[in-house]
């Protein structure tokens, strides 16, 4: 009996040293943007406080390309045993959708860690068009359906998609203009005339009046632009944002997950963290792995719908 009991005691002894000795040789998180953008920003941030807190480095790496499919697919395929990471974003729940045919699910192949923050998304619209208040905007719109264009950053992208969820929910008609570059320009100068995009790329054109800013996606006011209503005060239930979070390969031992669950937290609770992400835009979002999966499934089915109702297709 004494034997047995000591056998069935074995792997819980092994799996809380395993956990107790991670990590033991640098952690690779690998992100799909290029290099200075604002999704590697956060994650060398958060790399950085997790090197910090853990003793070994926690290393980005970019893989861009395929629309963070290739990133995906490389963590999926991974050894489970923590040491290659995910930088998880808006863009890994629209895709479950967008792209029917990927050799791996999001959802069950990607285990949550921990999340990191969101990045509010604002309405903003040239100030050719008569329209001070987003009520004003859909009136508008109504009245004139399918001559307002509203540009993206291209098909399929989450300001897309922010878009097509506002058209769906509001009742109004706008023309989807994709850009591959900067669509900016045209937005500055009229040739498109509403985007919805993130408070840090366009806070600079609304302070100095160049667009105008109708209501920001958040469930709440930003502090950003506090004197913005938030979309939902004027269609209830409407919120769009861009997402950060951690994820690791299927079968990642729990012990594992929740030590780094624990230390980015932490990190994300130092006032020194929280000023940074600020600073790039980026509202600290702190969630349990349970409270995480639920936001990922949440997002990807919610995406889903729209994708599927707007008859969204990749480019």
């Amino acid at each position: 009996m004494h034997l047995a009991a000591g056998a069935a005691a074995l792997p819980i002894v092994m799996r809380f040293a395993r956990a107790q000795a991670y990590p033991a040789r640098p952690v690779r998180i690998i992100a799909s943007n290029p290099a200075g953008s604002s999704p590697d920003l956060v994650a060398r941030l958060v790399g950085r406080r997790l090197s910090d807190r853990l003793g070994q480095q926690f290393v980005v790496e970019n893989q861009p390309g395929a629309d963070t499919n290739i990133d995906t697919e490389m963590v999926v395929r991974a050894p489970a045993d923590g040491y290659t990471l995910l930088l998880t974003t808006t863009t890994n729940a629209i895709n479950a959708t967008l792209y029917p045919n990927l050799n791996f699910n999001f959802i069950r192949d990607i285990a949550p860690v921990a999340s990191i923050g969101r990045t509010p998304v604002v309405m903003a619209i040239n100030p050719s068009l008569p329209a001070k208040t987003l009520p004003d905007f859909i009136a508008y719109a109504k009245a004139n359906p399918g001559k307002i264009n509203f540009a993206s950053s291209g098909n399929g992208t989450p300001l897309h998609l922010a878009g097509e969820l506002f058209k769906m929910m509001s009742g109004v008609e706008l023309v989807h203009v994709p850009y591959h570059g900067s669509y900016m320009p045209d937005l500055l100068g009229g040739q498109v005339q509403v985007a919805f995009t993130t408070i840090p790329s366009l806070i600079e054109h609304i302070r100095a009046g160049k667009l105008r800013a109708l209501g920001v996606a958040s469930a709440r006011r930003s502090d950003t632009l506090p004197d913005v209503p938030t979309v939902g005060e004027f269609v209830p239930g409407y919120e769009a944002s861009a997402w950060y979070g951690l994820g690791a390969p299927k079968g990642t031992p729990t012990e594992i997950i929740e030590k780094l669950n624990k230390a980015t937290s932490a990190a994300l609770a130092d006032p020194a963290t929280k000023s940074r992400l600020v600073s790039l835009g980026v509202e600290p979002m702190s969630m349990t792995p349970a409270e995480f999966g639920k936001f990922m499934l949440d997002e990807t089915e919610k995406w889903g719908k729209v994708i599927r109702a707007a008859n969204i297709k990749p480019e």
